[in-house]
């Protein structure tokens, strides 16, 4: 009766991390088809140019 429990958790773990590692690779197909990696990119120049006082 344990190794039933403890198989079934097995698998619901594998379940979230899946679905967790579907999410995160839908939500960056979904940043690079919207071009989200240039603003960051931009916003990111343009911090670091603040900092060392060229902006």
């Amino acid at each position: 009766m344990r190794s039933v429990l403890k198989n079934k958790s097995v698998f619901r773990i594998r379940c979230a991390r899946c679905m967790c590692l579907a999410a995160g690779i839908l939500f960056i197909g979904i940043g690079l088809v919207r071009q989200e990696h240039l603003e960051v990119m931009q916003k990111a120049v343009r911090i670091c140019l603040e900092c060392i006082g060229i902006g």
